[in-house]
């Protein structure tokens, strides 16, 4: 089979031919439709995130239909539309048993720690394997498997609740999902933090306060479009330390701040002033859990969670594309989310 692999750290990714994996009882052989390209595949590319073998197939957001079933696995059949939970564990240590999977320790993340879905063919436990219901193309469903998955988790770990306001910092994938879904949940007023004009625009448009992080303090803008008073949840999804300490400083009295994305660097906080006297929290957000993905699954079959045409840009199974989308997202890229389209959804 066609695969696209990283084969030395540093370096741009290869195409090569491979054996199609075989699969055991507990397994699935799943014909990839859509394989979602994302910031953290760039990491791996650039070694920014250690990875421990090579070459890799990476891309852990997959979608397609199921080619082969495995003896023990009785929830799917050969032609199902499934889309993939990407972290494998072993389903039986104390993190696993409650719920927790993401601190498995003997637990793999597939397109980092085992083949990923930028093949033609992708081998995962059966249990990882989620049907994908006809209303929702095969690229969403992909997609849907990170970053949609992620800004659930946040929402969650931040216990957000219905008419409590938020603040979501960056507008890409995790953004965008994360707009629709507290919108999906009732919310109160959303402020969106962007420097993109595109995306700012685009969150106006879906009904957000659009805060322009270089016309002014963005801080200061959330607090003059909530009359002084701070939002109850903030979402940091840029991965910065400086719009880290920007999502605690925008919050209210109680509030509670969310952090996602990814930085080496140290985030200084005045412990007194700016978390003790308001009871304010700071959350990190680690993955997301398989016992979230029906929740999610039914908002993107439902039409709460969408990604419109406009919002995704597709490219071929193709090394050269493929190296490009990556580089394209150390910009402020218009489109949402970038997704390799491998098959044909038939």
């Amino acid at each position: 089979m066609r695969a696209v692999r990283l084969v030395q750290v540093g370096k741009p990714l290869v195409e090569a031919d491979i054996p199609i994996p075989e699969i055991g009882s507990s397994d699935v052989l799943i014909r990839v439709d859509a394989a979602g390209i994302c910031h953290s595949d760039a990491h791996y590319r650039a070694g920014i995130s250690k990875i421990d073998r090579l070459p890799l197939t990476l891309g852990h957001e997959t979608a397609g239909r199921v080619e082969e079933v495995g003896s023990d696995v009785t929830h799917l059949s050969t032609g199902d539309r499934v889309c993939v939970h990407y972290l494998v564990s072993c389903r039986s240590c104390e993190f696993c048993l409650h719920g927790l999977e993401q601190f498995c320790q003997s637990g793999q993340m597939i397109g980092k720690h085992r083949d990923g879905g930028y093949a033609e063919f992708i081998r995962v436990p059966g249990a990882n394997a989620f049907p994908l219901p006809d209303e929702i193309p095969f690229e969403v469903g992909a997609i849907m498997m990170c970053s949609s998955a992620t800004a659930f988790h946040a929402l969650n770990k931040a216990r957000f609740k219905a008419g409590e306001s938020i603040a979501i910092f960056g507008f890409g994938g995790l953004g965008f999902s994360a707009l629709q879904l507290a919108r999906a949940l009732d919310c109160g007023d959303v402020c969106v933090v962007e420097i993109n004009p595109s995306k700012l625009a685009s969150a106006a448009r879906m009904g957000a306060i659009a805060i322009d992080a270089k016309a002014a303090d963005p801080v200061e803008q959330i607090k003059e479009a909530t009359g002084g008073r701070g939002v109850d949840v903030a979402l940091e999804l840029i991965g910065s330390a400086k719009t880290m300490r920007q999502v605690v400083l925008c919050l209210g009295p109680l509030g509670r701040a969310a952090l996602v994305g990814l930085t080496a660097e140290s985030m200084s906080i005045h412990p007194y002033n700016e978390l003790i006297n308001k009871e304010v929290e700071i959350i990190g957000v680690s993955d997301h859990l398989a016992t979230e993905l029906p929740s999610l699954i039914e908002f993107a079959r439902s039409g709460k969670l969408r990604f419109p045409p406009e919002t995704l840009r597709v490219v071929d199974l193709s090394a050269a594309q493929i190296n490009a989308a990556l580089d394209a997202l150390q910009d402020s890229i218009d489109h949402v989310r970038t997704v390799t389209k491998v098959a044909s959804d038939v």
